[in-house]
C-alpha cells in the first residue's frame, strides 16, 4: 500500500459496515478517469489474467506452476490495491489540501482516515478494513458503469477476497473477545457490535452476490433463515426488531462462518441476546407487545439450544453440563410446543438463578407463564410490598 499522508479529516461517525464501502464510487467513473484510473485498470486486468492462471494450475495439479502463479497473483493484487489507494491520494487529498474540495469529496477523505486512524492501535482490522474498502470502490464502480465483461471476470476475485477479509475480521473480533471477558474490557459492548455488523454487512452484500454465481443449491440449509433475514432489510426496526435480526444473524454464521465466529464467541453472543431479551420483556409494559417478545425468546432458546449448545463439546462447569444434558434430553423428545415451552421456562429460571435481584421481574413472569401452562399456582402473599409467591403444583 502507498504510505498515508497525515492530513487528519476525521468523522465522528466511525461506523465502517453499510457507510463507508460505497462513498466513492462516483471517484471511479469514466468521466473522472485520468492517469491514476488508467493504471487500476492495467492493475486489474493483470490481477484477473495471473488469478486464472493460478486457478488454471491448481485445476490440474500442476504443483509447480501453481506456486509460481499463486505469487504471481499476490503480487499483481498488491499493485492493484496500490494503484486504487494512489488514486484517492492523488485525485482527493490535493483537493481538501487546497480548500478546493466539494463536500462529498471532504466526507469521502474523512471516511478514508477513520479506517487510517485504526493502524495504530488496531492494525489487524485497519489491514482487512481497508483492503475490503479499496475492494469495494472498484466493485461498486464495475457494477455503476455496467462493465458486465471484465465485472464476470472480477467478481470470482472479489468474493474469494472477501471471503478471506470477513472470516480475518472475525476471528479478529472473537479473540477480542475472550479477552475483554477475562479482562473486564469496557469496550465490550462495542466488539459485539462490531461482530454482529461485520456478520449483517456479509449476509446484507455478499451472500446475495454468491448465490446469484454459486447457486441457491450450496446454500439450501440458509435460504429460509437469509429470506427470514431479508424482513429486516426494510422498514425502520423496534428493539424487539434488532435483538431477532441478530438472532437470524447469529443461526446464518454457524453455517457460513463456523470456525471465524467460534463456538466460545458465539455463545457469548448468544448469551449477549438473551440477556437484552430479557431486559426487554421486563422493561415493556404493554401486555400484547410483552408477549410479542416473549415468543421471540422462545425462539432464541430454541436456537440457542439447537444450534450450539447441542454442539458443545467442552464445559467449563461438569454442573452445568449434566444440567444441559438433562434439559436437552426432554426437550429433544418433547411431542408439544406446550412442553418445550415449559422446558424453556425452566431452564431460563435455573440460569438466572445466580442472578436473582437483577432478573426479579422477568422471573416473575417466566412464573406467571407457569401458572398459565398448569405447572406452577400462585399463592397471594400477605405483604402489601409482595405480589405473592409461586409453587410447583405437585
Amino acid at each position: 500500500m502507498v504510505e498515508e499522508r497525515s492530513l487528519k479529516v476525521l468523522s465522528n461517525d466511525t461506523t465502517f459496515f453499510n457507510k463507508v464501502s460505497r462513498t466513492l464510487t462516483k471517484l471511479l467513473t469514466p468521466t473522472k478517469i485520468g492517469i491514476n484510473g488508467m493504471m487500476i485498470n492495467i492493475k486489474r486486468s493483470s490481477t484477473i489474467k495471473s488469478y486464472e492462471q493460478f486457478k488454471n494450475a491448481e485445476l490440474v495439479n500442476d504443483l509447480s506452476k501453481k506456486e509460481q502463479y499463486q505469487n504471481r497473483y499476490e503480487e499483481s493484487y498488491t499493485l492493484y490495491l496500490e494503484a486504487i489507494d494512489k488514486h484517492i491520494m492523488d485525485s482527493i487529498y490535493k483537493k481538501v489540501k487546497n480548500d478546493t474540495a466539494s463536500n462529498f469529496e471532504k466526507e469521502a477523505l474523512s471516511n478514508y482516515y477513520t479506517i487510517v486512524h485504526l493502524k495504530d492501535n488496531e492494525y489487524l482490522e485497519y489491514k482487512y478494513r481497508k483492503q475490503k474498502f479499496l475492494l469495494d470502490l472498484d466493485y461498486d464502480s464495475l457494477v455503476a458503469t455496467k462493465k458486465e465483461k471484465i465485472l464476470n471476470k472480477y467478481t470470482p476475485i472479489y468474493i474469494e477476497k472477501l471471503d478471506v477479509i470477513y472470516k480475518g475480521l472475525l476471528k479478529n473480533y472473537s479473540v477480542k473477545l475472550a479477552d475483554g471477558i477475562k479482562a473486564k474490557v469496557v469496550n465490550q459492548l462495542e466488539i459485539y457490535k462490531k461482530i454482529f455488523e461485520t456478520l449483517e454487512d456479509y449476509i446484507k452484500n455478499i451472500l446475495p452476490i454468491k448465490l446469484k454465481i454459486e447457486g441457491t443449491e450450496k446454500y439450501a440449509k440458509i435460504i429460509e433463515e437469509y429470506e427470514e433475514y431479508e424482513r429486516f432489510t426494510v422498514g425502520k426496526l423496534d428493539e424487539k426488531d434488532f435483538l431477532e435480526k441478530n438472532m437470524i444473524l447469529l443461526g446464518l454464521s454457524r453455517v457460513l462462518f463456523t470456525h471465524s465466529l467460534p463456538l466460545v464467541a458465539a455463545e457469548q453472543c448468544y448469551n449477549k441476546l438473551l440477556k437484552d431479551t430479557r431486559n426487554l420483556i421486563a422493561k415493556t409494559k404493554l401486555a400484547e407487545k410483552k408477549d410479542t417478545v416473549y415468543k421471540m425468546l422462545l425462539e432464541l432458546i430454541e436456537a440457542y439450544n439447537v444450534k450450539l449448545l447441542s454442539t458443545k463439546v467442552y464445559w467449563d462447569k461438569p454442573q452445568e453440563r449434566e444440567a444441559y444434558k438433562k434439559f436437552w434430553d426432554a426437550y429433544s423428545k418433547s411431542n408439544s410446543s406446550k412442553e418445550k415451552e415449559i422446558l424453556s421456562l425452566k431452564r431460563e429460571l435455573h440460569d438466572t438463578a445466580d442472578e436473582f435481584e437483577k432478573y426479579a421481574d422477568v422471573r416473575k413472569f417466566y412464573k406467571g407463564k407457569l401458572v398459565e401452562l398448569g405447572v406452577m399456582k400462585e399463592v397471594k402473599g400477605i405483604n402489601k410490598t409482595t405480589a405473592g409467591h409461586f409453587t410447583k403444583i405437585s
